[in-house]
């Protein structure tokens, strides 16, 4: 009997992907992106790998790709780099300053439309390179991070495009946010650490949707979690799903298990660190800002890597702190890790082309961040639904508005 042949990684993500499948199709035959060029910022990972090739099915003249110091993977730019109208710029090997370089590469191209993972392409774009940034049809963001950072750039009204906040979508917060992050960032901690979760003491820093996600999937493992959040409203939300809550410096003091899922920059800074218990384990699950390394390292007196993927910090009174992939966004940077399941990153990636797709088309949006449709949300979810052969009632309003168009 023949062996089986061997599919590449990103032919096995697109096994389990079929809305990002179908997009290909609906691309292929509809063309929205004949002519343009695509610039897209983001992890390479198979996902990715996945996503900008149905992007490129679109017709799209070029789609130009960066990625992430840490998460990207060989073997996809290897096979991006054989077709036709894509062109990745990073390597697997290069660290942040050469990345930073290959951004400005990519904005020196002149994309009409941007999609990015973290603002780490429109926020160069917007402030080093206005002149380039007025020509850009339109973008997207799919982070709680990036978000942060362009609404500080919309404040200032640094924005000259529009860009669709793909993180607001009800399918991205509730669907990806929640649960994808949380189990991957749990899987990845748990590969690194062979650390036992049940009666441990677990800190979240910040519950937004990633940070709720992974609290309430730690405590059914049977953590005790205490979260720290300086919104007023997602601190009582807290309370009310049964976790403890306290302010950053006291919520990490006995914790074995510190996580951050903010977005924002050291939220666990110097003061955080000293209170930390010895042996704690310290990880990010939303960017690479959210820990302050820079003082942890000023701090410890001692810096060894006992194994891939964890450093180990010893202070000065003899406490360690243990942090799981140099800070980085642990599901993506740590060793074997590839980021959200593709069932839920499925549906993501389909919010990001559909998105382009509207912006490729034309719209009347001005400058500045805007919301996804509710049509096109609830369209995908539909899709996803019927994905997993699963059915619901047609609301009353969905019948009027069929009703209405014929």
């Amino acid at each position: 009997m023949d062996e089986p042949a061997e599919s590449d990684a990103v032919d096995r993500v697109a096994e389990r992907a079929p809305l990002l499948r179908r997009c290909g199709e609906r691309f292929r035959e509809r063309e929205p992106f004949s002519g343009l060029t695509i610039g897209i910022s983001a992890p390479i990972t198979p996902h990715t790998g996945l996503f900008v090739e149905t992007i490129a099915a679109g017709d799209a003249a070029r789609v130009i790709v960066t990625g992430e110091a840490g998460t990207t993977h060989g073997d996809v730019v290897e096979r991006l780099e054989d077709h036709p109208r894509i062109r990745p710029l990073s390597r697997a090997d290069q660290d942040e300053a050469a990345l930073r370089e290959r951004r400005h590469e990519l904005v020196a191209t002149e994309p009409d439309l941007v999609a990015d993972d973290g603002a780490n392409l429109l926020e160069p774009l917007c402030e080093e390179h206005p002149a380039i940034a007025r020509g850009v049809h339109g973008a997207c963001e799919q982070t709680t991070g990036g978000i942060t950072r362009l609404r500080a750039l919309e404040e200032r009204e640094a924005i000259p495009f529009p860009i669709y906040d793909v993180n607001g979508a009800p399918m991205k917060r509730h669907f990806d946010n929640v649960h994808g992050t949380a189990e991957s960032s749990l899987s990845a901690i748990a590969n690194l650490t062979n650390a036992m979760i049940a009666g441990s003491r677990a800190a979240v820093v910040g519950y937004g949707h990633c940070g709720r996600g992974i609290a309430s999937k730690l405590r059914s493992l049977g953590a005790r979690t205490v979260v720290a959040e300086v919104d007023p409203r997602k601190a009582l939300r807290a309370l009310a799903d049964g976790h403890d809550v306290a302010p950053a410096t006291e919520a990490v003091r006995d914790a074995s298990l510190v996580i951050t899922a903010t977005g924002r920059r050291d939220v666990v800074g110097r003061e955080q660190l000293e209170a930390m218990a010895d042996g704690t384990v310290l990880a990010s699950i939303g960017s690479e800002i959210e820990i302050d390394v820079d003082a942890l390292a000023k701090l410890a007196v001692e810096r060894t890597r006992p194994e891939a993927g964890i450093e180990r910090f010893r202070l000065p009174d003899g406490r360690t702190i243990r942090l799981l992939a140099e800070g980085r966004v642990v599901n993506l940077a740590a060793p074997g890790s590839a980021g959200n399941p593709i069932e839920v990153m499925d549906t993501t990636f389909v919010l990001m082309a559909r998105s382009l797709e509207a912006l490729a088309a034309g719209t009347d949006l001005g400058p500045g961040l805007h919301s996804i449709p509710e049509r096109l949300d609830r369209e995908i979810a539909h899709e996803k639904l019927a994905s997993m052969d699963v059915t619901i009632d047609e609301s009353v309003n969905e019948r009027r508005s069929d009703s209405a168009l014929r």
